[in-house]
């Protein structure tokens, strides 16, 4: 996207006598905390807050920018310390000259929403999570955070780790799923590809472990509304992610716009300072969301900015995204006692410490080489590494009757759909757009670069969102035409993401009814769904024969589908999610709590826990995905039949690849605590192993289990083990256990 001119032109004029090229500086490293110490004690209390006050720029703005005077002079007076979506060389150099010339020429950081690839866009994270692939994950970061590097950036909001049990919710897109152990583990892969070998390396930037905390559990699935739930909850499930990310050295956290049990998050203290500054001791800062600490007012939690920057930075909110609150106010609640300047000066000392770390102050151009720039976007390395994980990203739902692969002696197939010949759609939502410039690979083109002889037929049937079937009579008699239809439906890219909530999550418009159309002709049907989240698809579940998920694979996601659907690869992905019938299931998850009233199947339902108008198991469990082989468990084996505190059991079983084809499965290790106070969930992910294997070869895999693993919060939010009987569950899916074996803690 274009930089929209405003008082930030200015600032490209600004950097006449600052462009020429060189060698970055030598980070240095040395004395860090007395060299902030040092800069801390010359700077005004006005510079100081002014260090604490992000602003937007013009470009890619992710929320509603305030009206503000001139930046570029705030910027020369030492009132910005940061900025966001300012992006490209030309653009962050002629600001940070800007800076420089500011009386204590301290830098600029710039942050950027780099959420699944940068100039080479990725699949979207909670695709990549169906890859349960965590170098692939690791990887793609790393790609991301080397591109924004070299175009000037030092900072991206990423990852997003909030758990999401509700498909409602729109930001599901940006984050792993359901499953906090399996949350952990990508959360801690992403931080450690986004910051590389370390803060002060020129392709690595700083993450941002977001939104701190709880709000993927937005009541009802809507965007920016409340959270309730009990403080085990909040630790047992929806913390473990941060704390893995803190643990993987993450550089700073962003606060959510949610309240949790009546208390904003951006205004909590228990959140911020109890647990993130206190018994996590994070050294890092904390990012409000975008202007929430200004939307405490709406919250009806503080009066007015003056009253909400006070309640913030007391309860921890370190830098003020856009809301302008702190810039107007703290000054003046230092002077009246109500805001501690020491808790200003450790504010500033966080943020600060981490502009040195990234050698800002050593050479505050160095993250900014037009010549670097043009040598890192966009390499073929890039494109092929995208094309990888997005492959690898891709769920078989279905494949009753053996349609995939499909043949190269095909005569020809029909392509149809409103997705079939869709380019930025793939791109999906926190994409950077890049205008004209972008290449993105369509299902068509990718079908096209490997259809060989085969005739390719198109049409597109119908839109996406309209309630027209004008188009179904050409699509019929396409797919009359073809020995095989391959259909692409789902949703567009502005229809998952931020503020992208939707209470219906069908197909949306006459998609499911165009299918049903295409699926009565008798040709042999492949529906590739193609969105943000876990969408209601019954009729098709029900009664199409083959279905991939093939949500949004970014830049490469056309030749990546043409790779599974050829049999190029075997695909090999498993839902992070669990996907529900209807919205009436909603929220859905494995790791759920027993009843005591339980139902032992879905026919089940007389007096007991389900619904009398629908079965009450998922479409499709957590961790289900198929391949083109078969895959065999067997020989479970425990090293011993109980263990004591501090000791471990191993679990060793057999995987065979009984197929024809060579492939890749997820085997996945369970375990449930069968009597507990608090009872304990049916079971819980805490394993798994990708592991390729060629038709007829056999592996033995082992998984360990610890106290730790066998350990829970009470509700004195004590982590503690309770003696007693265990079950052992290993599968190919939560709903899909081959083996399965008890143990004893004594």
């Amino acid at each position: 996207m274009k930089l929209k001119l405003s008082s930030l032109a200015l600032a490209v004029l600004l950097s006449s006598g600052a462009m020429a090229q060189k060698k970055p500086a030598k980070v240095n490293t040395a004395n860090i905390d007395q060299r902030v110490n040092d800069l801390l004690q010359k700077m005004t209390l006005e510079e100081k807050v002014g260090q604490l006050n992000q602003y937007t720029g013009d470009q890619d703005a992710t929320g509603p920018i305030t009206a503000s005077g001139d930046k570029v002079t705030d910027v020369k007076q030492g009132k910005i310390g940061s900025m966001l979506n300012v992006r490209g060389v030309k653009f962050t150099r002629a600001l940070q000259d800007a800076a420089m010339q500011s009386r204590l020429k301290i830098p600029l950081l710039f942050g950027q929403d780099v959420i699944h690839g940068y100039r080479v866009t990725f699949p979207i994270p909670l695709a990549e999570a169906a890859s349960w692939d965590l170098k692939a994950i690791e990887q793609g970061s790393r790609i991301a955070a080397a591109e924004a590097a070299a175009s000037g950036l030092h900072w991206t909001f990423a990852p997003m780790v909030d758990i999401g049990r509700d498909p409602r919710w729109g930001r599901v897109m940006e984050g792993a799923g359901e499953d906090p152990y399996l949350g952990s583990l990508i959360a801690r892969a992403r931080v450690k590809g986004f910051q590389g070998e370390g803060l002060g390396n020129v392709d690595a930037v700083m993450a941002c472990a977001k939104h701190f905390a709880a709000y993927g559990a937005a009541i009802g699935g809507r965007d920016y509304n409340s959270v309730e739930m009990s403080l085990r909850t909040l630790h047992e499930v929806y913390l473990p992610p941060f704390k893995a990310a803190l643990d993987a050295g993450v550089a700073t956290f962003m606060n959510s716009f949610n309240d949790i049990n009546g208390i904003p998050a951006t205004g909590s203290s228990y959140l911020q300072r109890d647990i993130l500054k206190g018994q996590w001791k994070f050294q890092g800062f904390v990012v409000s969301d975008w202007g929430s600490i200004g939307e405490m007012i709406a919250h009806g939690f503080v009066q007015d900015n003056k009253h909400a920057a006070e309640v913030a930075l007391n309860a921890g909110s370190d830098m003020d995204m856009e809301s302008r609150s702190y810039i107007s106010s703290l000054p003046q609640l230092v002077r009246e006692g109500k805001v501690k300047e020491e808790l200003i000066n450790d504010a500033v000392r966080r943020i600060l410490r981490k502009k040195f770390e990234l050698g800002l102050f050593d050479d505050p151009y160095r993250f900014s080489d037009e010549k670097r720039e043009k040598k890192t976007l966009n390499k073929p390395e890039h494109l092929e590494a995208a094309r990888d994980v997005a492959r690898k990203s891709i769920v078989l739902l279905k494949n009753e009757g053996q349609v995939l692969p499909l043949s190269k002696d095909l005569k020809s197939v029909a392509v149809i759909g409103p997705l079939a010949k869709a380019e930025k759609d793939m791109q999906g939502f926190w994409s950077i757009d890049w205008g004209k410039e972008d290449k993105l690979v369509s299902l068509y083109e990718g079908l096209q670069n490997q259809a060989g002889k085969t005739k390719l037929l198109y049409a597109k049937g119908c839109e996406v969102q309209d309630t027209s079937r004008s188009g179904f009579a050409e699509a019929l008699a396409v797919a009359r035409q073809a020995d095989v239809v391959v259909m692409a439906v789902g949703e567009q890219a502005n229809m998952s993401g931020e503020a992208k909530s939707r209470a219906n999550i069908h197909l949306p418009g006459v998609q499911e009814e165009l299918i049903k159309a295409i699926q009565a002709t008798g040709k042999p049907v492949v529906v590739l769904i193609m969105a943000g989240r876990p969408l209601v698809f019954d009729w098709t579940a029900k009664n199409v024969p083959t279905i991939a998920y093939t949500w949004w694979l970014g830049s490469q996601a056309g030749n990546a589908i043409a790779d599974v659907l050829y049999g190029k690869y075997n695909p090999s992905g498993k839902l992070p999610m669990t996907f529900p019938r209807s919205e009436g299931q909603i929220p859905i998850y494995y790791n759920y709590y027993n009843t005591g009233r339980p139902s032992q199947n879905d026919q089940d339902t007389n007096y007991r826990s389900g619904y009398i108008d629908m079965v009450k198991s998922p479409q499709y469990a957590f961790g289900h995905g198929l391949s083109y082989t078969t895959f065999t468990y067997s020989n479970l084996v425990l090293s011993k039949p109980a263990m004591g505190k501090g000791e471990t059991i191993t679990a060793s079983f057999t995987l065979t690849n009984s197929g024809k084809v060579a492939g890749e499965e997820v085997a996945q290790f369970y375990l449930r605590d069968v009597v507990a106070q608090p009872v304990r969930p049916v079971k819980e992910l805490k394993g798994f192993e990708k592991v390729a294997l060629k038709p007829g070869e056999s592996k033995t895999i082992t998984f360990t289990i610890d106290t730790e693993k066998l350990s829970f919060y009470n509700d004195n939010l004590e982590w503690i083990t309770q003696p007693g009987q265990f079950q052992l569950m290993i599968g190919t899916a939560s709903d899909n256990i081959k083996l399965q074996q008890t143990f004893e803690l004594k």
